[in-house]
């Protein structure tokens, strides 16, 4: 496996000029963006691709997730989504030919109350009848699989149970970016960083270009996957979107020896742990109540979840964080993402993903990248269009998955 590109010695991949004009404009440089530059150069033959970020690459959600991957989701259109990326994770690091550290340790999701446990195993039935991997779990099977966890009925939050899939798990979310990035500038795709959107030019129903800080750049398609940032680029086109952005807390620990095999998630609580691979707990708190675009902590949300993970992992309570941060988590009114076209010729959108932008990156990246180059819904993405709102063919996976992350 080569480290480096025969073309660029130095580098992974070059940070290119933009040109005058090119097929397939991709916004946003996240995980997104850059799976959906790979796989339309990678799987649809579509290389006049430039992928146009605000910062620098992957320096937003993707730098600030805790890199959850499952696909247990109750409804069948989100299951289905998400166990299509949760197989391409499972051949990823062959399909890119690098590291991403996809680690399959599972993950629990806690029950603590009679609702939780009808809610469960409710899931766990759902999720066998679209053949995915769900299991129910006593709290003796709890305590067996997570050593350090309390099962007694100390804890404010006793533990009844919870849902298990064996197949999920984390992985290296630096590694998994640079990999689509490396992947993609490899088959000709331009990435350009330092690259801010500021506008388009339209006639009539066709985007002709895109407007940014580094000039005017042509396109025969444009694609939005900008997250929380991408209602305000629609608003651009004159295309308000139906979402909420709001800052989602998560914090790391100090290095520790390994304690932690699985990922533990909890509704009531609302916590959420794992232990990365170099040692450090990764813990998912809240998201502020308040909709912006803020990327740090918020003490108070913190203090709340910590003081109940403590409960649940009293080891826990020696640890000492290391630091603290948030991403912007955009969020529909179902909590359900956005992916298909807008009401333009040639201009897609991919958004909405909430806390589950992460454990969709190559699934939603095919996906997008086959309806961007075919310009029209790719079967798996059909459900989730604009129009479902005017409709009412809602998927509402606010209560139904659990904690959504």
């Amino acid at each position: 496996m080569s480290d480096r590109l025969p073309d660029h010695p130095d580098f992974l991949w070059a940070d290119a000029e933009p040109r005058k004009s090119y097929d397939v404009v991709v916004i946003g440089g996240g995980g997104h963006g850059l799976a959906t530059a790979y796989y339309l150069a990678a799987h649809h033959g579509i290389t006049n691709v430039a992928v146009l970020e605000k910062g620098w690459l992957a320096g937003g959600n993707m730098a600030r997730n805790t890199t959850i991957i499952r696909s247990n989701y109750l409804w069948d259109e989100s299951a289905g989504i998400y166990e299509h990326s949760l197989k391409l994770w499972e051949t990823l690091e062959d399909e890119l030919d690098t590291q991403v550290l996809f680690s399959q340790r599972g993950v629990l999701n806690l029950a603590h109350n009679l609702a939780d446990v009808r809610e469960g195993k409710r899931r766990v039935n759902a999720n066998q009848l679209n053949g995915l991997d769900a299991q129910w779990l006593s709290p003796e099977e709890i305590g067996k699989l997570v050593p350090i966890l309390d099962v007694s009925d100390r804890p404010r939050h006793p533990v009844v149970g919870g849902t298990f899939q064996p197949r999920a798990g984390i992985a290296k979310h630096d590694y998994v970016a640079w990999g689509f990035a490396r992947a993609a500038h490899a088959l000709g795709v331009d990435i350009v960083q330092n690259c801010e959107v500021t506008g388009f030019q339209t006639s009539g129903d066709t985007v002709m270009a895109v407007e940014t800080s580094r000039g005017t750049i042509g396109c025969g398609k444009v694609a939005l996957a900008a997250a929380g940032h991408t209602a305000v680029l629609a608003g651009h086109l004159g295309v308000r979107l139906p979402l909420q952005s709001h800052p989602l807390q998560a914090l790391v620990s100090e290095l520790l020896e390994q304690v932690l095999d699985t990922v533990v998630m909890s509704n009531a609580v609302h916590v959420y742990v794992s232990q990365a691979h170099k040692g450090e707990l990764v813990m998912g708190a809240g998201v502020d109540a308040h909709v912006g675009y803020g990327q740090r902590g918020s003490f108070h949300v913190i203090e709340e979840q910590m003081a109940a993970a403590v409960e649940l992992f009293p080891i826990f309570g020696r640890a000492h964080v290391l630091r603290t941060w948030a991403g912007i988590v955009d969020v529909t009114p179902d909590a359900s993402p956005i992916v298909g076209t807008l009401p333009f010729d040639n201009a897609f959108v991919n958004c909405g993903w909430g806390t589950g932008g992460f454990k969709a990156t190559p699934g939603v990246g095919s996906v997008y990248a086959d309806t961007v180059a075919h310009g029209r819904p790719h079967e798996l993405a059909a459900p989730f269009a604009l129009d479902r709102f005017t409709t009412g063919r809602l998927i509402d996976e606010h209560g139904a998955a659990a904690v959504a992350h």
